[in-house]
């Protein structure tokens, strides 16, 4: 089964195109079969995308470290909640158990995320799809300084074609779930356990 790791978060942010958002991407992840994972958390959007996916049925699974159990409201509802040690042990777990990574509007730790995913797969850490959904232009800076990046020569070209970002998340999933089914089942090395 494919597993879809989600970085969003765990505030709703402004209006109601984020939460909306959230909704669209569990229900596409769950149309397409596939499970959850995600930071564990009940709050935010974090809750949103995890309720959804597991109200239509598909197996979510949060991944918490202890010193944000209580700060980040863990998901105490859901039958897969793991408790890890660190920041850097929730990161490296999620990434192993994913098949593919998405990335939705959230703040420092969603950018932590995703940049660390990103860089990983940069080294050969992985071969896992890594996409952004860009909802309401919310990553439009961030992909303006990559794109400055790649064009002062700090970021290669083909290092830039690593995050598939879009504004369509049924479009954005479909690619994920396709992209991910050609990666081999276990892709990460070992090198992410100790991370």
């Amino acid at each position: 089964m494919q597993r879809i790791c989600v970085f969003c978060g765990s505030s709703f942010g402004r209006g109601s195109l984020y939460r909306e958002a959230a909704e669209e991407c569990g229900r596409l992840i769950a149309a397409h079969g596939a499970g959850l994972i995600y930071g564990g958390s009940q709050l935010g959007l974090m809750g949103v995308v995890a309720d959804t996916v597991a109200a239509l049925g598909m197996p979510v699974t949060g991944v918490v470290p202890k010193l944000l159990v209580e700060k980040e409201a863990a998901h105490l509802g859901l039958a897969d909640l793991r408790v890890v040690g660190s920041m850097h042990e929730r990161k490296a777990l999620m990434a192993q158990l994913a098949t593919a990574f998405l990335a939705i509007p959230g703040g420092f730790g969603t950018f932590d995320e995703l940049f660390e995913i990103v860089t990983w797969a940069q080294l050969g850490l992985h071969a896992k799809p890594i996409g952004l959904l860009n909802v309401n232009g919310y990553f439009d800076p961030m992909l303006r300084m990559i794109d400055h990046g790649v064009a002062e020569g700090f970021i290669k070209e083909r290092y830039r074609g690593l995050i598939f970002d879009e504004t369509n998340p049924a479009n954005l999933i479909a690619r994920l779930i396709d992209v991910g089914a050609s990666v081999p089942a276990d892709s990460s090395s070992g090198a992410l356990a100790s991370s």
